[in-house]
């Protein structure tokens, strides 16, 4: 069973889902105890083959997550400054490197480390009330949780710098329209709207999730060209897998497929 060592992030399983919730009050914000706590679940959710997808959300009602607690910052201390970069760091890059699926179900507001965490899943479900913003440069800061580069990379460069040069906070509908978030639910329905993508994870080869989210995801850093021929090694490479096989006799049968993630 994944369990998380922290009571300020609770994580359930349902089937092959894992829920994972950030529980700090009121604005279920960050610090080095529930983001260390998240590194460590996102890496037992990696071993566990039961595990297909991730859905994460915040408690409450109103807040998705705030972000970091500033308190921690107002002394300018600089270690404090680096071990939370890096508490922040190693938490996300887990999760963008999660081997499955993840879903965000925000809920609220989504607030710098907030959003972050929102940008570090494969697919984002906004309620309509929500909240959206990388407010840091407005205190002195900046996002130091992939922000800078993931939010350029999913809504483009010039709206990344209007939100996070310019301060400016989108709404549920704008984000929708500029890529920020795939689809818009009513208040109280991004849950259920998560856990039933999650559910459409399962009916697909595990192994070739995790290899097509690679290849994707190899897009922001590699060259065209040379993905050309990982893509091609990688599905010949599928091949040494169970799942490969009984994924296409199991179409060819007329039934349903029975993966076994191997």
């Amino acid at each position: 069973m994944i369990h998380s060592q922290s009571e300020k992030l609770l994580t359930e399983q349902r089937g092959h889902t894992l829920l994972i919730t950030v529980n700090n009050p009121p604005a279920n914000t960050w610090d080095a105890d529930n983001l260390s706590a998240l590194k460590s679940v996102v890496e037992q959710a990696n071993d566990d083959a039961d595990v297909y997808a991730v859905v994460v959300t915040g408690a409450g009602e109103k807040f998705f997550s705030a972000g970091a607690d500033l308190n921690l910052f107002a002394e300018g201390d600089k270690g404090v400054a680096r071990g939370m970069a890096e508490n922040f760091g190693g938490a996300f890059e887990a999760l963008s490197a999660f081997r499955g699926v993840s879903i965000a179900a925000i809920n609220g507001y989504a607030m710098g480390g907030g959003l972050e965490f929102a940008l570090a899943c494969d697919v984002r479900i906004g309620e309509a009330h929500a909240q959206m913003a990388l407010p840091e440069a407005s205190v002195g800061l900046l996002p130091c949780g992939g922000g800078t580069q993931n939010l350029a990379w999913t809504v483009g460069e010039g709206w990344a710098k209007r939100i996070i040069l310019c301060g400016e906070r989108v709404g549920a509908d704008l984000a929708l329209e500029i890529g920020l978030v795939e689809e818009v639910v009513e208040k109280g329905a991004a849950l259920d709207r998560a856990l039933a993508l999650a559910e459409r994870v399962g009916k697909q080869s595990p192994p070739a999730v995790s290899a097509c989210k690679g290849l994707i995801q190899q897009a922001r850093s590699g060259h065209i060209a040379g993905a050309y021929t990982t893509e091609r090694d990688a599905f010949v490479g599928l091949f040494d897998t169970k799942d490969q096989k009984e994924g296409v006799n199991a179409f060819l049968e007329k039934r349903q497929p029975q993966w076994i993630n191997g």
